[in-house]
């Protein structure tokens, strides 16, 4: 298992973009609202969590080398 530091901000990012995600292809998926409406907002929303997936990625893997980098200034 790796660590990784994240500031708050940056993991609310990562938990916003991956909720959306996961609520659009919900909406995709469910039958509860108008058809037109659902399809509409459900594709907003995975298009949303998807194309934000890049950025979190680059977040992530930037909190990656700089700990590494970090723990070979200690070492």
């Amino acid at each position: 298992m790796k660590d990784i530091m994240l500031k708050t901000p940056e993991f609310g990012f990562i938990v916003a973009t991956r909720a959306a995600l996961a609520l659009g292809a919900g909406l995709l998926l469910s039958s509860r609202l108008n058809s037109g409406k659902r399809r509409a907002l459900g594709s907003a929303l995975v298009a949303v969590g998807a194309l934000s997936t890049i950025p979190a990625l680059m977040l992530v893997r930037r909190s990656r080398s700089a700990r590494e980098r970090l723990r070979k200034r200690i070492e």
